[in-house]
């Protein structure tokens, strides 16, 4: 069989996430323990889109790329005093999956699934005035979330190359999509444009499910 078709075969059963793909990419530069790939994605700012604040999580996944192939064990730090700290570095497939499921992620929209869309399609569950509150707290916690971001471009822009800044600019554009969206639907509630009750809920139940 030929060697690619093995190769292909075994990158598509590898579990790919955003923190598997950050832990390729420190490794990319220098060998590390798993504190100083912790410690460094805080001080890059990374832990804005990569969730790092368990440690375990890291663990796990070293774990699995360790299992995979990806990654290997270079050496065991041992200082008196001190737990041992396994330093890890990267492996040639690993290198190679990273190029691979970095062009993916960035060319190909994947299908996720946070939690504020969910709640969207069952609004309709609550009263239009509880909507509309939660929304409003909604909307003043995104404007202060969008405040620190955009503080955060503006402290760094004449330190830190824009390159590097790059996702805070999208966290940036996103959170302002989302300030929007929710204020225009916070405003239908306010004026009447959108507005239900239980009896028009009842009857459009009815319609939808004669349809089925």
């Amino acid at each position: 069989m030929n060697s690619n078709i093995i190769t292909m075969k075994k990158t598509n059963t590898i579990q790919r996430s955003p923190l598997a793909l950050a832990i390729l990419a420190l490794l990319a530069e220098e060998p590390m323990h798993p504190y100083r790939m912790q410690q460094l994605l805080k001080e890059r700012g990374k832990d804005e889109v990569i969730n790092v604040r368990q440690r375990t999580s890291i663990y796990q996944t070293i774990d699995r790329l360790l299992r995979d192939g990806l990654i290997a064990v270079r050496e065991t730090l041992k200082e008196p005093g001190k737990p041992d700290r396994t330093v890890y570095e990267s492996a040639e497939d690993g290198r190679k999956l990273f190029r691979e499921w970095l062009r993916d992620m960035l060319s190909v929209p994947s299908q996720e699934f946070p939690d504020f869309p969910v709640a969207v399609s069952f609004l309709s569950l609550l009263t239009p005035d509880d909507v509309l509150k939660q929304l409003e707290r909604r909307s003043l916690l995104l404007e202060k979330e969008i405040e620190r971001v955009s503080s955060d471009l503006q402290t760094y822009k004449d330190i830190i190359p824009r390159l590097f800044m790059l996702e805070t600019e999208y966290k940036q554009a996103v959170l302002t999509a989302e300030w929007q969206w929710v204020r225009s639907i916070s405003d239908d509630l306010r004026n009447g444009d959108l507005d239900w009750d239980e009896e028009w809920l009842r009857e459009i139940t009815l319609r939808l499910n004669s349809k089925e």
